[in-house]
C-alpha cells in the first residue's frame, strides 16, 4: 500500500483486540476476499455460455476479465488515499455492498454492456476492499496472533483463484450462468452481514500518501519483481481465460467433462498453494522459476496432447499445481524487494497483478478471435518461457 505515517484521527486509538471479537472479524474479512476473487474469475468457466447469450465472440466475452483488472489496478492506490480518513469497517461494508450489487446486475443484465458495467463495479471493489482488508489483521487480534490472522486472510486469494472457476462452471452447468452470479450476490450479502456483526469500529489511525510508490519503482529489485509478475501472469491469464473454448473446440469435451476437469485443476491448485507457501521463504527463486516452467510446459504441450481427454486432464492438473504457487511467490518477491515498506509492496503487487490479468485476458481474446485456441496456448507458453529465462539469468544486486 502507499506509505503511511502515524497520524491519529480524532484522538482515537485501535479497537479492542480480544480473541472473541477478533477471529470472527478475521474470518469475515477472509470470506470477503474470497467472494471478491471468486467473482473476478467467475466468467472464465462461463465464457462461452455468456457470450452465446448475448451473441458476442469469445474474445469479446473476455472483456469481462479485462475490465475488473484495469479498474482494480487503478483503484488499489487511489482508494487507499481517498478513503484514508473513513472508518475501515464502514469502507469494507460499502465495498461488499458494491460487490453484491455488481453480481445481481450481471445476473439480471439484458444487454452485454450491463454485464461490463457490473465488471467495472467489481474492479473498484477489488482495489478498494483488498487495499484496506489486507492490513487489518493486526488491528483485529492480539499481536501474538497477527501473523496467523494475516495468513488466514491471504488464504482466500488462492482458494478463490482455484475454486472460483470450477465451482462457477458447475453451478452454471446445473442452473445457468445467471444463477452463478446470483449465488455470488447472495454470498456477498451474507459476508456484508458478517462484517456488520463481527468487525468492530476501526477508525483510521494512519494518514496515507502515494509518493513512496514512485520511489519503489526506482529500485532495481522492484522493477525485476514487476517484470517477473508481468510475464507469468500474462502467460497464465492470457491462456487460462480461454481454457473453456480450448476444451470445447480442441479436446471436444462436453460440459460435464469440462466441469470435472476444472474441479481437478482447482484441487491441484490448492495443493500447489500449500506447497508454495511451505517452500517460498527458503527457495523463492526456485519456486517461481519452477511454477513458470511448468506453466510453459503445459501450455506448449496442450495443442498436441490436449486433443485427447487424458492428455488434457493430466496437463490441467499440472497447471493447477503450478499456478497455485504463483501468487505467494510473486508477493514474496515484492516483499523482499521492499522490506522497509511492506504496505507499499502489497499495493504495488496488487496493482501490477490485476493490471496484468486484464492485459492477458485482452491479448488472449484478440489472438483467439483471429486465430485459434491452440495459438493462444502457444503464445502464452512463450511468455512463460521468457519468465523462466529472466529468473534463471538474473543476478541479484544492491539497489
Amino acid at each position: 500500500m502507499p506509505t503511511t505515517t502515524p497520524a491519529s484521527v480524532d484522538g482515537r486509538g485501535l479497537s479492542p483486540r480480544t480473541p472473541l471479537v477478533g477471529w470472527p472479524a478475521v474470518v469475515s474479512v477472509m470470506l470477503g476476499v474470497f467472494a471478491i476473487v471468486t467473482t473476478e474469475i467467475l466468467p472464465i468457466g462461463l465464457l462461452t455460455s455468456i457470450g452465446s447469450s448475448f451473441t458476442v465472440s469469445d474474445g469479446m466475452a473476455g472483456l469481462m476479465m479485462t475490465m475488473p483488472g484495469f479498474l482494480a489496478a487503478i483503484a488499489a492506490p487511489l482508494v487507499t488515499a481517498a478513503t484514508a480518513r473513513f472508518d475501515r469497517r464502514l469502507m469494507l461494508c460499502v465495498f461488499m455492498l458494491l460487490l453484491a450489487l455488481a453480481n445481481f446486475l450481471a445476473a439480471a443484465a439484458s444487454d452485454y454492456w450491463l454485464v461490463l458495467v457490473s465488471r467495472i463495479m467489481v474492479g473498484i471493489t477489488i482495489g478498494g476492499f483488498w487495499s484496506i482488508g489486507a492490513g487489518l489483521a493486526e488491528r483485529l487480534v492480539p499481536p501474538a496472533s497477527a501473523g496467523r490472522a494475516t495468513a488466514v486472510i491471504f488464504s482466500a486469494v488462492p482458494l478463490g483463484s482455484v475454486l472460483g472457476v470450477p465451482t462457477g462452471t458447475l453451478v452454471g452447468d446445473l442452473a445457468g450462468w445467471r444463477t452463478a452470479f446470483t449465488v455470488m450476490g447472495v454470498l456477498s450479502v451474507g459476508v456484508l452481514v458478517m462484517l456488520l456483526m463481527s468487525v468492530p469500529p476501526l477508525p483510521p489511525v494512519q494518514a496515507t500518501r502515494l509518493s513512496v510508490l514512485s520511489g519503489m519503482l526506482r529500485s532495481t529489485s522492484t522493477r525485476f519483481a514487476l517484470l517477473l509478475t508481468f510475464l507469468v501472469v500474462l502467460a497464465h491469464f492470457g491462456t487460462y481465460t480461454y481454457v473453456t473454448p480450448f476444451l470445447e473446440q480442441v479436446t471436444h469435451a462436453g460440459d460435464a467433462l469440462i466441469t470435472t476437469f476444472l474441479l481437478l485443476y482447482g484441487a491441484a491448485g490448492i495443493l500447489g498453494n500449500f506447497l508454495g507457501g511451505a517452500w517460498v521463504a527458503r527457495y523463492p527463486r526456485t519456486l517461481f522459476g519452477l511454477a513458470a516452467g511448468l506453466i510453459a510446459t503445459v501450455t506448449l504441450l496442450l495443442p498436441v496432447l490436449g486433443r485427447w481427454e487424458i492428455g488434457a486432464v493430466i496437463l490441467l492438473i499440472a497447471w493447477g499445481m503450478a499456478y497455485g504457487a504463483v501468487p505467494v511467490a510473486s508477493q514474496t518477491w515484492f516483499s523482499q524487494a521492499a522490506p522497509h515498506a511492506p504496505e507499499a509492496a502489497s499495493v504495488l503487487f496488487t496493482a501490477s497483478f490485476q493490471a496484468t490479468i486484464s492485459i492477458g485476458a485482452l491479448a488472449g481474446g484478440a489472438v483467439l478471435d483471429r486465430t485459434s485456441p491452440s495459438a493462444v496456448m502457444l503464445l502464452g507458453g512463450c511468455a512463460a518461457v521468457l519468465m523462466v529465462l529472466a529468473v534463471t539469468t538474473h543476478k541479484p544486486r544492491a539497489t
